[in-house]
């Protein structure tokens, strides 16, 4: 999304006590040519704050980057950010993921995941039926407040909702892709022994105050258990977030 979930951060940063760290960003994605566009945007917000800041891009699938091609400096702080989704063609292998999280060791992973329950491996009629709820219900999430020819909600639909459908339907799944993808993140990263760790209450209060830039009568939730916030439309669940640590970090 070009960055767009980076500001608050970059803020936070800009204004501690003891004053602003380097920072350094490593954005992975399929495309040169937007990762560069994203790197100049955050450079110039950056910028801005008098937050010293570099972006390095790698247009490669996350799945399919090998720690070698990170680049990293002894002392640094790493956390990495991961957006789990139905991009089945966009992200690469799950394993291979998993396994570059493990090499990488980082302090902190934040993990947003999709609540969209994907059925059995090859089952058609099960990924229809989950897709179905699940879309139907971000659609109906959209169209309570933007208008049916708002270009934000065209560009979110068709580049985004649109590639994940087909790819939950069409692409996804053994049967078609040559791999299974992983139905619980937190569970994988439990298994490869990552231990999870609660999200604070400062996380809480900059999620509901995002929140309150919506009408109540809207129908957005957000509830936090278990160590977790999520996001959710009416009696729905859209997104589960949560942050992690590998024990190799320390």
């Amino acid at each position: 999304m070009q960055g767009l979930q980076w500001p608050a951060l970059f803020h936070i940063l800009a204004t501690r006590a003891e004053g602003p760290p380097q920072v350094r960003m490593t954005g992975m994605g399929s495309s040169m040519d937007l990762l560069v566009e994203t790197g100049r945007q955050l450079s110039s917000f950056a910028r801005r704050l008098g937050l010293p800041f570099e972006f390095h891009p790698i247009a490669r699938k996350f799945g399919d980057v090998d720690a070698s091609m990170v680049p990293l400096r002894r002392g640094e702080t790493l956390a990495v950010h991961w957006m789990q989704h139905s991009l089945y063609d966009a992200v690469g292998t799950d394993w291979k993921a998993v396994r570059l999280l493990e090499e990488l060791a980082p302090r902190v992973v934040t993990l947003v995941e999709q609540d969209v329950a994907h059925g059995p491996a090859g089952s058609f009629l099960d990924r229809f039926v989950g897709s179905l709820h699940y879309y139907s219900t971000l659609f109906d999430s959209l169209g309570a407040f933007l208008a049916p020819d708002d270009p934000g909600r065209h560009k979110v639909e068709h580049d985004l909702f649109f590639r994940e459908i087909n790819n939950v339907v069409a692409i996804g799944g053994p049967g078609r892709s040559g791999e299974e993808k992983f139905k619980h993140w937190r569970r994988e990263l439990a298994r490869s022994s990552f231990l999870q760790v609660p999200m604070s209450g400062n996380s809480m209060a900059q999620a509901q105050l995002i929140l309150n830039m919506f009408p109540s009568v809207h129908g957005y939730s957000l509830v936090q258990g278990d160590g977790t916030l999520r996001l959710g439309w009416k009696d729905t669940g859209l997104f589960t977030a949560s942050a992690w640590t590998s024990p190799a970090s320390s």
